[in-house]
């Protein structure tokens, strides 16, 4: 096992980004699709205090 040292630190997974996350589960992406705005309606239905990020 020559060779295979790693001095470095490992990155984890979730590095978050404030623009990214509103772009991608944000209320007006949501709104933009069928899909999306069906998802909005189902959670207002339950009674969620928080529809979209």
């Amino acid at each position: 096992m020559v060779g295979l040292r790693y001095t470095g630190s490992i990155k984890r997974t979730y590095q978050p980004k404030k623009r990214y996350r509103r772009r991608v589960h944000g209320f007006l992406r949501r709104m933009s699709t069928r899909g999306g705005a069906r998802v909005l309606r189902n959670r207002r239905r339950k009674g969620r205090e928080r529809l979209a990020s």
